[in-house]
């Protein structure tokens, strides 16, 4: 079944309360409210779902799937709206996605983000070998501060969490 057939069977008991759009903290930075945004799912507005940054701006902080008198899924629904964008590796959210997986995958490595490696990885996956002059005056201010460590590579194995991504990653294909 299509991702999106999944999340309009999820959503399609809602009943457009609004209840959503009330309780998210984000909602005045959001160009669709939630409301709204389940509303184009319903109606299969894939185009303007994906033109939205509605569900990017999601903090998953649950007050709309704690509160919504249906009892919906809704923080779950903004992450599939995050996975597919991810997935389909849509240019107007790339930016954010590789941020993301590139901070994941230090912290799968290590247990915890090491900013340098995670500077390096990021810098590397937007492929752009002018996008780290435009951080370097921030960086320099973050070094004087003491704020970002440079460390010498950990030793193997020590803080990966290899096992504990891939149970994570067979949990998420199963839904």
């Amino acid at each position: 079944m299509d991702e999106l057939l999944q999340l309009k069977t999820m959503l399609n008991p809602c009943i457009q309360c609004g209840t959503c759009t009330a309780s998210c903290p984000n909602e005045v930075d959001m160009d669709l409210v939630p409301r709204k945004l389940w509303r184009m799912v319903l109606m299969d507005r894939h185009e303007a779902i994906f033109d939205s940054r509605t569900f990017i701006l999601c903090s998953s902080c649950y007050l709309c799937t704690l509160r919504c008198p249906r009892g919906l899924p809704l923080t779950a629904a903004m992450a599939r709206l995050k996975a597919i964008a991810a997935k389909r590796d849509l240019a107007k959210y790339r930016k954010s996605t590789r941020f993301y997986k590139s901070f994941m995958e230090s912290v799968r490595r290590h247990g915890r983000v090491r900013e340098g490696e995670f500077m390096g990885l990021y810098f590397l996956a937007m492929k752009n070998p002018l996008l780290p002059l435009s951080f370097a005056s921030l960086g320099i201010q973050l070094m004087k501060k003491n704020k970002v460590a440079f460390e010498l590579p950990a030793k193997p194995g020590i803080g990966n969490l290899d096992r504990l991504f891939k149970k994570v990653a067979e949990i998420e294909e199963a839904l």
